[in-house]
């Protein structure tokens, strides 16, 4: 009888890794490719076109020398029934959250909410209209039903205005991949979700709103995704899958608060959080930018040309996902016009 060496079934990242690829939010984005396939986009489609499909975090539809960005959110009922007013400024927040990501800034937003308790349905709008006044939007109006028998459900839309367009369709191989998030938070219960607005001055967040348009007017940034419910991974697939590319992502890079566990984070839903791609030169000032505002930025990675990314962890490496060969979303545009024209 020998004695054979015994190998672990998986290093401690591989474990994690396979965690992460099957959390209920990373299955709920792979439901988008129902959807997705239905989408008719056909390769003459010009950059402005494309601008205007589903992919990035809103629509952005050309008017004039600007683009004119729309985008909805939809709650979690189990989410809207928990916790009302939170679930109605998280509505708002997070498509705020998308306007900046394209490099816009948001204007105004519409609603529309169901609801069997008067009293909740009054603390959905409370939320909303709270988030409204810290972000300086107009409140247009919207929908709302409040009866018995009603499920407690609710959608906001916004629409915002971007002079300098970012789009996950300017990622190109060799730019820097970036993390901006402000640390200055707490953990919402046990719920993934990094709370970092309570109790901060309304001018204080748009002041940190600011920082990403001004940085794609000044030609720093080249395109941009904020942090959601999939996660950092997840959010990392979706600004890759459109055109084909790959990173490799280093965990030891990422800037995280220090109660915030590493599993926990990589699933976290942060309050202000984007992923970032950029040229190597212009990343020196783009850190300083988001400082000067109480921000943290980090070079995280790269983006390449490989279409998988690819998880660094001390001395381990692994694959977490290829989109070559297993799609996220399907939304890819891969055959169009160079990613660096914009």
């Amino acid at each position: 009888m020998t004695n054979a060496l015994r190998l672990p079934l998986s290093t401690p990242l591989e474990a994690l890794l396979d965690t992460l690829r099957d959390t209920p939010a990373m299955r709920a984005k792979l439901a988008i490719q129902r959807p997705a396939r239905q989408l008719d986009a056909p390769l003459a489609a010009s950059r402005d076109a494309l601008y205007a499909l589903p992919g990035d975090d809103t629509a952005a539809i050309r008017v004039g020398d600007r683009y004119q960005l729309l985008a909805i959110e939809g709650m979690l009922p189990a989410f809207v029934e928990a916790a009302p007013w939170f679930a109605g400024w998280s509505a708002v927040m997070a498509n705020v959250s998308d306007i900046t990501a394209m490099g816009g800034r948001a204007c105004a937003v519409v609603n529309a909410y169901w609801h069997h308790d008067a009293d909740a349905a009054g603390q959905v709008l409370a939320g909303i209209r709270a988030a409204c006044e810290a972000y300086g939007l107009i409140l247009a109006g919207g929908h709302t039903s409040q009866a018995g028998g009603n499920p407690a459900a609710l959608a906001v839309a916004i629409t915002g205005i971007a002079k300098k367009l970012l789009s996950t369709l300017h990622v190109a191989p060799g730019q820097v991949l970036a993390m901006a998030v402000d640390l200055d938070g707490r953990w919402h219960a046990d719920a993934p979700y990094w709370k970092a607005f309570e109790n901060v001055p309304g001018e204080r967040l748009r002041e940190q709103l600011e920082v990403i348009p001004r940085l794609a007017e000044a030609g720093l940034l080249l395109a941009a995704k904020d942090i959601s419910n999939a996660g950092l991974l997840g959010t990392l697939l979706m600004l890759l899958e459109p055109t084909g590319c790959g990173a490799e992502l280093d965990l030891d890079a990422l800037p995280r608060p220090a109660d915030g566990d590493l599993p926990r984070w990589l699933q976290a839903f942060p309050s202000y959080g984007y992923l970032l791609s950029l040229d190597e030169a212009a990343f020196p000032e783009v850190q300083a930018a988001f400082a000067f505002h109480g921000l943290t930025c980090a070079r995280i990675g790269r983006i390449d040309a490989s279409a998988r990314l690819v998880v660094r962890q001390d001395a381990e490496r692994s694959e977490f996902w290829n989109l070559a060969q297993r799609p996220f979303t399907g939304l890819r545009y891969p055959t169009h016009t160079p990613a660096q024209e914009h």
